[in-house]
């Protein structure tokens, strides 16, 4: 039951962040902004929505671990494309460093939580 509650907070918080984006998005192109802050805008957006898509995909096996790493991994990717528009786009070094920082340790956490779920699958066929 907890792993229930838990996956449905998550899904509503990952459903809510996305409506919030979404609202913000349309009010920033009322205020006309510029192409390129368009384009970020839109790139944000994209990512947001392959995040959301890859993460309702997942289904429960019933194995938090699993579980846990199958829905962790397309919201890494998620923040990895996030950062890349950051670097693209963004002017702040502050934040295009915490941008390169986030690529480099979502990019590990991948790779790890994706060699849990090959082991897991091996030993737990």
């Amino acid at each position: 039951m907890r792993r229930i509650v838990a996956f449905t907070m998550m899904l509503t918080a990952s459903i809510g962040g996305l409506a919030l984006a979404q609202s913000h998005h349309h009010d920033m192109n009322l205020g006309g902004i510029s192409d390129a802050n368009a384009t970020f805008a839109s790139q944000m957006m994209q990512a947001m929505d392959r995040m959301d898509s890859a993460m309702m995909a997942a289904k429960p096996t019933n194995d938090p671990d699993r579980d846990f790493a199958a829905m962790m991994i397309p919201h890494h990717q998620g923040a990895i494309d996030m950062a890349k528009a950051e670097l693209v786009y963004g002017r702040d070094p502050v934040l295009r460093r915490l941008a390169e920082g986030i690529i480099v340790e979502q990019r590990q956490e991948i790779e790890l939580m994706q060699r849990s779920l090959h082991e897991r699958s091996v030993s737990h066929p």
